[in-house]
């Protein structure tokens, strides 16, 4: 089946990846208390979207609209893992209006789990599997450019720099800057 973007069908209902020494899971309702001590800190709540302060109630919300995201195919989130087990943060992916055949990914890593390559690696496996499984031709980023170790991720996983004009975000007042990654084609 063809999605409407030109890729190969909808985001399947239950995945689980495994790669570069983590594994990528759905998040449960088990979770929640896991996601308020993720997400509901200071450099979470700077350069991501997620609401602060991320309480209980923020945490149930956000994976129903996580949910609900799915059965619409229009992204979905995974729990970073390094067995399947506790979550240490998340890997999102998600269709993008404005461009057929490519997807925005992001991802939020715990403080107390930062400076392992845990976002690089993330970014890595779920990049494989969009190209592989999902069939899209290309990737983005979009970083605010003062969050230097998103910047780093994004180079460290093979995404560059576009040429783009940065884009001011209503909700937090800054630039935000594209990075890109196209899937190499064979010959």
């Amino acid at each position: 089946m063809t999605a409407p973007d030109g890729t190969q069908g909808r985001f399947p209902l239950d995945v689980q990846l495994s790669g570069f020494g983590i594994h990528l899971r759905e998040w449960t309702d088990e979770d929640l208390p896991v996601m308020v001590a993720l997400f509901d800190e200071p450099q979470v709540a700077r350069w991501t979207p997620l609401r602060s302060p991320f309480d209980f109630d923020a945490a149930h919300e956000y994976l129903s609209q996580s949910r609900r995201a799915r059965a619409a195919d229009r992204g979905m989130q995974l729990a970073i893992t390094r067995d399947g087990g506790e979550a240490q943060g998340e890997v999102l992916l998600f269709r993008t209006a404005d461009e057929p055949g490519v997807a925005e990914l992001a991802y939020a890593i715990g403080a107390q789990h930062r400076g392992e390559r845990l976002a690089a690696r993330a970014v890595e496996l779920m990049a494989d599997y969009a190209c592989a499984s999902l069939g899209m031709r290309g990737l983005v980023l979009r970083i605010d450019p003062a969050n230097a170790a998103s910047v780093a991720v994004a180079r460290a996983s093979g995404f560059h720099l576009a040429d783009d004009e940065p884009v001011t975000l209503e909700r937090r007042g800054h630039d935000i800057t594209l990075y890109r990654w196209r899937r190499e084609l064979a010959l």
